[in-house]
C-alpha cells in the first residue's frame, strides 16, 4: 500500500509501505530486536525511492553514494512475529545537501510503535562530501515542486 500526500502549507512527499514481521527479526520473546527497526527504516527509504523516482540506484548511477551520517529511533510498544504494520516514509526538504527521511511505523491498531529519523550526505566519485545538491539531485527537487 502506498500514498503520496500534501501536507499543510509545504509540499511533504510520503511513501507507506507494508510490512511483515519474519521470525529471524524477532528474540525469544517474539518480540523484534531494537536492532530492525532501522533495517524497516530502509525499507521505507527503498519504497519512498521506487515510488517516487530516487532509488538508490538512480543516486549510483549518477556517480554518487548517500551514507546514513545520523538516525535516530524510539521506541513506544513492541511489534510482534507475523504482524504486519506500515512504515510511513516522509523526505523532509532541506536546502542542504543531504538526503533527511522521518519515519513512523504503525500496527495494525493504527497505534505508532516507532519513530525516527536518517541523514543522509553525498559523496562524489573520490568520496568528497558534497556541499552543495549535485545536478540529479536538484532537477529531481525541482520535478517535485520541492524547491
Amino acid at each position: 500500500m502506498k500514498e503520496n500526500k500534501m501536507q499543510s502549507e509545504e509540499k511533504k512527499l510520503s511513501c507507506t509501505e507494508e510490512v511483515r514481521v519474519r521470525f529471524n527479526e524477532t528474540d525469544p520473546l517474539g518480540i523484534v530486536w531494537h536492532g530492525h527497526y532501522i533495517v524497516y527504516f530502509e525499507d521505507g527509504r527503498e519504497a519512498f525511492g521506487r515510488q517516487h523516482g530516487l532509488t538508490y540506484l538512480d543516486i549510483q548511477k549518477a556517480g554518487y553514494v548517500t551514507p546514513i551520517v545520523k538516525s535516530t529511533c524510539e521506541h513506544f510498544l513492541p511489534l510482534k512475529y507475523g504482524e504486519t504494520f506500515r512504515v510511513v516514509t516522509t523526505f523532509v526538504n532541506s536546502n542542504a545537501a543531504k538526503l533527511m527521511y522521518r519515519y513512523e511505523l504503525f500496527n495494525n491498531d493504527n497505534t505508532l510503535v516507532c519513530r525516527g529519523e536518517t541523514i543522509q550526505v553525498f559523496l562524489d566519485a573520490d568520496n568528497n562530501l558534497c556541499l552543495y545538491n549535485p545536478e540529479f539531485f536538484q532537477a529531481w527537487k525541482d520535478k517535485m515542486g520541492l524547491s
